[in-house]
């Protein structure tokens, strides 16, 4: 851990990544220090004593799925203590930034999600009251991100920026979070496939039979919770999207940000 401001805690675990990659993606953003931590031992940091040793989480992690080889995944719900000590890191002022998969974390914890501000659903599930169908995921999209508004995330992106990137068709809050990113591509099922295809029936790219409504098009935004703040960035995929110099230069915008406690 470098003595630099601000410290940020990366978890990881759940979904595969490239590590030596996404590292040099975090050694490579200025001014910023990390420590690298994976579940369960990510679980205990969120006791807010130990939390109070960095100024912000970055969740590049997918718990609360156990996955299996010859059948769909279970859902664990959180222990109490966990749930307790994110509540209080979110009544502290703590500041989270989620990246990409994150945000199908915790199936099974829906203030999880409302505190992210969405859900990536491995399968059909309901959510917020409503039946939904299973989240499509399409790898390697070269598309179009368009800056939504001014705000110190966004700060040094241009208007327009194109990244190549795996895009979700996913569940977004819209009426609880800021916009801050949308994409150009067309959000609907034929430009998907099915994530309950690949964890039911180890089905890659296939949107047979599965019916999806239409989607957001938001790939970024934030939340303020009190004095908490949140940013969700959908971007960050594989080393292809880390090196995109407009992801980086929104992650440690992010991180920035979010480590701003009040």
């Amino acid at each position: 851990m470098r003595s630099v401001d601000p410290e940020v805690l990366l978890l990881t675990r759940g979904h595969p990544f490239e590590r030596e990659a996404l590292f040099a993606t975090f050694d490579a953003l200025p001014g910023v220090g990390w420590t690298h931590v994976e579940h369960p031992a990510a679980e205990a940091l969120f006791e807010p004593e130990e939390a109070a040793r960095f100024d912000a989480f970055v969740l590049y992690d997918m718990p609360g799925i156990r996955f299996h080889p010859d059948r769909a995944p279970d859902f664990p719900a959180p222990d109490a203590r966990l749930k307790q000590r994110l509540a209080a890191l979110v009544e502290q002022g703590f500041g989270f930034v989620f990246l990409h998969h994150a945000i199908a974390g915790w199936p099974a914890w829906p203030e999880y999600g409302e505190l992210i501000g969405g859900r990536f659903l491995y399968l059909p599930a309901e959510l917020r009251g409503s039946a939904r169908q299973d989240s499509g995921y399409r790898h390697g999209v070269t598309h179009t991100v368009r800056v939504l508004r001014d705000h110190p995330v966004t700060a040094g992106v241009p208007a327009e920026f194109s990244i190549t990137d795996e895009l979700y068709l996913y569940e977004v809050f819209e009426d609880t979070v800021e916009p801050l990113l949308a994409s150009d591509y067309t959000f609907t099922r034929d430009h998907f496939y099915s994530a309950a295809k690949v964890v039911r029936e180890r089905r890659m790219y296939d949107n047979t039979g599965w019916e999806h409504p239409p989607g957001s098009n938001l790939v970024g935004w934030t939340r303020t919770i009190g004095a908490t703040r949140v940013v969700y960035l959908q971007c960050g995929d594989d080393p292809v999207a880390y090196a995109n110099p407009h992801f980086r230069t929104l992650l440690g915008n992010a991180i920035r940000w979010a480590a701003r406690r009040s």
